[in-house]
């Protein structure tokens, strides 16, 4: 397939949406990198290189970072929402009358919005339709096993774009494909977002057991129960099956629960060496989705009654000060039963 070079919106300079743009950039296409704090992106330009979250990576000079949200989005034939779940709302709400018509919109987040228990192609659907805008916009999702770091190291990386429309898709595929960085398709949205979303909070617990120093079996045996959570609640919202057994499921959720490079990992790990959560969170630059995903998350299965006791123990260690051994004690107390 030829590459066809585009310009490409890139909003959010965190470390995951600074090393998409990187791969965008380096595959030849013109990108715009907007963020919030307008002194962060004087530093990205002043330096061309994000020393905040990915120092020694530096930018060519196709990768413009801009301080206009609008002068970012608009005639952008193509844009990657990389925006925390908790400002994912506020920031499209702000950007999509300025969006051109028939603009690909691609969420490359992961979480679920703790308000309304939406996921971000909901959140966008729903913002679409609140705010009267009829715009033909393609809706799609990224994801996969892929640390921020890795990517932009160029590390072989393998991940998939869920969209309901399959030309879209294939652009999409064709934008981002690089040869370190192979795109599959689907067109389960739902399924994508869900395992992407929730194995942040299986790896809070891996790095709860890990910081417990629990050893292999644990994690193993969680990692393996944690995905028939997620499952079990996903293919609830009608995803499709298959999906938690790939990239976006199993691929993802081994990663997080395993690599030093997880924060929500981190997070767990330090939970389990006896840290209290705000200092945790206090000490960290970046976010870790899986705390507020863990909050709407209960709360999702709890309205659709999907039993998850894993998500269960993880949200009262964050929410209500539970003790991580005594967690663990309760999952490992339960009623035996066939698996």
């Amino acid at each position: 397939m030829s590459k066809k070079k585009s310009l490409v919106s890139v909003i959010g300079a965190g470390s995951w949406g600074t090393a998409l743009a990187l791969l965008l950039a380096k595959n030849g296409h013109t990108v715009k990198l907007w963020d919030f704090d307008s002194d962060h992106i004087s530093s990205l330009k002043e330096h061309k290189e994000n020393r905040k979250y990915l120092p020694g990576c530096f930018f060519p000079d196709t990768l413009v970072p801009v301080k206009d949200l609008t002068d970012t989005v608009r005639l952008s034939p193509i844009i990657c929402m990389v925006v925390p779940s908790h400002g994912f709302r506020s920031v499209f709400q702000k950007m999509i009358e300025d969006v051109s018509d028939h603009t690909i919109i691609v969420s490359a987040t992961k979480g679920v919005e703790n308000e309304t228990l939406l996921t971000m192609s909901q959140v966008m659907t729903q913002v679409l339709a609140t705010q009267c805008i009829s715009k033909s916009t393609e809706l799609a999702v990224l994801s996969g096993p892929s640390f921020a770091r890795e990517v932009a190291d160029e590390v072989p990386t393998a991940v998939t774009i869920g969209c309901k429309n399959k030309n879209a898709a294939e652009i999409l595929q064709n934008v981002f494909t690089s040869n370190y960085f192979r795109v599959y398709t689907s067109n389960d949205i739902i399924g994508l977002e869900i395992s992407a979303s929730l194995k942040n909070v299986v790896a809070i617990a891996a790095g709860i057991c890990d910081g417990l120093a629990f050893g292999t079996n644990t994690r193993a045996a969680l990692i393996t129960r944690g995905l028939v959570e997620i499952s079990r609640l996903g293919i609830t919202l009608g995803a499709e099956p298959a999906t938690f057994y790939g990239l976006s499921g199993m691929g993802d959720l081994v990663l997080t629960c395993t690599g030093d490079l997880s924060r929500n990992r981190t997070v767990g790990l330090k939970l389990g060496e006896g840290k209290k959560l705000d200092q945790i969170l206090s000490e960290m630059s970046m976010v870790a989705e899986g705390v507020k995903t863990t909050k709407s998350a209960y709360q999702l299965a709890s309205e659709k009654g999907v039993e998850m006791p894993i998500l269960e123990q993880v949200y009262k260690i964050l929410y209500e000060g539970k003790d991580c051994r005594e967690a663990v004690n309760d999952l490992l107390r339960r009623e035996p039963k066939a698996e």
